[in-house]
This record gives C-alpha cells, structure tokens and sequence, in this order.
C-alpha cells in the first residue's frame, strides 16, 4: 500500500535534515516510508538510515521495499525507545539527522479493521501495533466516566467532553461499543454543534487514538532520546498535526536551546549551561498546491533544530 501514502512536507523536511552522502540517518516514524526513501536516494553508498514503526504491517512493507539494501535497518519499536536502539546498534552520538512524521500513516486511517477512523465500519481498536495494550473498545468498557472525559478534554480539547462520556457510560451499560460506526453514531447524537468541515467525532476518535498508544508520553521520550544520540551539527526535524504534538515539540526544542535556568543575576561565563540545540529557521507549512492535493496535510507544521557541540 506504498501508494496510498503521501509523505508530507517531504521535501522541505529532507531539505532541513542537511543529509551528505555517508550521513546516519533515524526516521523515527517509517510509516509507509515516503520519507525514507527520499532520505536513502540522496545517501552515498556508505551512508545509514535506520527505521523505526511499531505497526508490524508497516514493519513487513519496510522489509519488503527496502530489504535488499545494505544501507536500510528497519526496528519494529517505539520511537520512544530511540535511544536505547541507537545503543544497541552502535550509534550514540554519530546520527547525523533524526526526523520525526508524527500521527497515523494514510495506510491506517484506510484499513477499516485497524479501527482508526468514524468513516468506515471497523472495530473500535486504535492501536498502533495491534499485537500489545488494550483496543479503544477495551478501555471504554472499564474506565470510569471522569477518566474519558478527562481523556477527551485533554488529548481532544472536545468541548463537550462531559456529555460523551456520560453516554459513553449510559451506553456500554445496556452493551458495549464495538465498532468504530456505533461510537461515531453515539457522539454526533449527543455533540450539539458542528466545527465546519469536521465530523462531530474527530475530537473523540484523536482523543482516544493518543490515550490507547501513549503517544504524548513517548514523543517526550523519543525528542529526549533524539538529542541525546544526534553527533554536534545534527539535525532534529519534526512534523506534527495537531496542537498537543506541536505544543510539545515546541516547548521541547525551544528549553533545549535555552539552556539551564539560572538564578536573576548570577554571573554565568561562557553562556547559558546545558543548551544542546539551536533552532534552524522558521515554523514550515504545506503550501496550498500540497494541501489541495492532499487534504490531511493541511494542519502540518515542521519544526528544525541542530544539535551543538556539548
């Protein structure tokens, strides 16, 4: 299904990651791997590019298009582990270009069985890598009412939080929600007013696709772990599409370029301690040719920085 996937930002993110010949790259996120197979067409024969997916359909496309070139690793893991494969394999401190494609491959959202979107009957399952933690449905059957709307407040910023999740709960008591259709039913019965151009369920089904994964959690721990294997002069880019993963990403990258915080007035030579990026540029969105070809990439924001010299 490599053709259904259309990498965003593909050229101004491989652009920023300034890649030479016999660079070490991490694509953090293989996905269907439109990234890396720009990234792998402009490394030398003596350059490296290790991938990452936790989706074990991803990991097999992977093997299947890039496992014949010596150049190609592919890890079936969390980015969130980022730094303890790059151990494993040898290469703290020589990576020389880290990108990070944040969301759900275009593979995912159109594969109803995998449970990702309220346009196609599915099961209500969400999760990344079908073979570990609980599907969505799982977890609405046990958590308690002021647990999912917690979830939908905070990981959907829905406004109507309290009201699906009381018929969420009403719901599972008479039978349990297990498709994808019966919980997008369910939430625009009881969402009183419609965003422009989205489904009354958009919120609800990003909400519980973050909460099923612990994506905020591992994207904390993989731009950690991301800084920590990048060579000085490494670049850090990161491509997200909504406002938590941009907030993190942001608050993330602008502390690592800032430095330690110190006490108002005490005499620090040399600079601010502890400072391990400086940003490159300006915040990148797709220009109006890409999101007119391809509508998901209209929220996209890319984000570059570079590692400095500890």
């Amino acid at each position: 299904m490599a053709e259904t996937h259309r990498p965003v930002l593909l050229e101004e993110a491989v652009r920023a990651l300034r890649l030479g010949e016999d660079g070490i790259v991490i694509d953090a996120t293989y996905g269907r791997g439109g990234h890396s197979a720009a990234i792998l067409a402009r490394l030398g024969p003596a350059g490296r590019l290790v991938a990452f997916d936790r989706d074990p359909e991803a990991v097999d496309a992977a093997r299947q298009r890039f496992g014949a070139d010596p150049r190609f690793t592919i890890v079936q893991d969390s980015f969130a582990r980022l730094q303890a494969q790059a151990e494993r394999l040898g290469l703290v401190g020589r990576v020389t270009a880290v990108l990070f494609d944040l969301g759900v491959s275009s593979p995912q959202l159109d594969t109803p069985e995998r449970g990702f979107s309220f346009q196609a009957e599915g099961p209500l399952d969400m999760r990344m890598n079908p073979e570990e933690g609980e599907p969505a449905s799982a977890w609405l059957a046990r958590a308690p009412e002021r647990e999912i709307a917690r979830v939908l407040k905070a990981y959907g910023e829905e406004r109507f939080a309290g009201r699906i999740a009381r018929a969420i709960v009403r719901r599972r008591a008479q039978r349990p929600l297990r498709t994808t259709r019966e919980l997008a039913e369910l939430v625009a019965s009881v969402v009183p007013t419609r965003e422009p151009g989205k489904h009354p369920a958009t919120r609800t089904f990003q909400a519980l696709r973050i909460q099923v994964n612990g994506e905020l959690e591992s994207l904390e721990a993989g731009l950690a772990g991301a800084v920590a294997v990048l060579a000085p002069g490494g670049r850090l880019a990161v491509i997200s599409f909504h406002s938590l993963e941009d907030r993190i990403v942001k608050r993330f990258l602008r502390r690592e370029a800032r430095g330690e915080p110190l006490p108002p007035g005490l005499p620090v030579r040399g600079g601010p301690r502890g400072v391990r990026l400086r940003l490159v540029g300006r915040p990148q969105r797709p220009g109006p040719d890409e999101v007119a070809g391809n509508p998901r990439a209209r929220s996209a924001i890319l984000r570059v920085a570079e590692r400095v010299a500890a």
